[in-house]
């Protein structure tokens, strides 16, 4: 188990009485309106890390300098951060039992402790320099990739949650969709076509849909296929474009895709807290 409560049993007690305390207590009468809420901080602050990143990327607003597109999202960024941190703290403590025993809850700490490594100390620093990544940089990108890689650890082995990893196969493959130019989109867009065709294939003609006994390793076989297509054409894209007026180099384009993913990451995980 990888729940909060395996770390912390100790905490049971005071978890158990959250809900029946100030502010818990005024909050779970209006659980969906802070929902809500929560739900359109992350859409906030995922708009404003795509447009920042997906410059860095070389793509999106490329009119405009990294420096430039930081100074304009920053503000809304750090809004949605904000929202997302306080309407999450105020609908945990009107529902803490169902984190408190959540895995899915553990990915999701984890992944919003590296969201904020490569969002704060990576990819608004690097934008500012525009392209250009510092050696504190440089750390807190480790930190991040880092928690980033536990997260996406603890997500694939949490029980009845792991599905949700597909949100984020998803996303990666349709921001390396929206990157690429020209060959290179066609190409991989054809090896995507095929990988969706194989996978419909496998649950509706070779395998019955309950047949989880051959599916289950099936699946597994071919996420692997997914993220191999997505890694290669992504690293084909990184390459290509080089460093220059585009974004930044290499390393920064790569941890570019990584701050999106991390973000998607931590509302995928958010997603599945409900089935564990």
């Amino acid at each position: 188990m990888i729940s909060p409560q395996d770390f912390f049993p100790a905490i049971a007690p005071w978890v158990a009485q959250l809900d029946d305390t100030f502010p818990g207590a005024q909050i779970k009468p209006y659980f969906a309106q802070w929902e809500v809420l929560h739900i359109l901080s992350l859409a906030l602050l995922g708009g404003a890390s795509i447009l920042l990143n997906l410059r860095l990327i070389g793509s999106g607003l490329t009119d405009e300098s990294p420096s430039v597109v930081r100074r304009g999202v920053l503000p809304w960024l750090n809004v949605g951060v904000i929202g997302v941190i306080a309407t999450g703290v105020l609908i945990g403590t009107s529902n803490p039992e169902r984190l408190y025993t959540s895995e899915a809850f553990t990915a999701k700490m984890l992944g919003l402790a590296a969201a904020l490594f490569l969002t704060y100390g990576v990819s608004l620093p690097a934008a500012k320099a525009e392209g250009r990544l510092s050696r504190g940089a440089s750390l807190a990108a480790a930190i991040g990739l880092g928690l980033f890689g536990v997260a996406l650890g603890v997500f694939a082995v949490a029980k009845l949650a792991n599905p949700g990893l597909w949100h984020v196969i998803i996303a990666a493959a349709l921001i390396v969709l929206f990157v690429t130019k020209g060959v290179t989109r066609i190409v991989y867009l054809v090896g995507l076509l095929g990988l969706i065709a194989t996978q419909f294939a496998l649950h509706h003609a070779i395998y019955k849909p309950d047949d989880y006994a051959r599916l289950d390793p099936a699946n597994k076989v071919l996420i692997v296929v997914y993220l191999a297509w997505i890694l290669a054409i992504a690293a084909i894209q990184i390459v290509r474009s080089g460093r220059g007026s585009e974004g930044g180099g290499p390393a920064v384009k790569a941890l570019a895709y990584a701050a999106i993913l991390v973000w998607v990451t931590t509302a995928a995980a958010g997603r599945w807290i409900a089935f564990a």
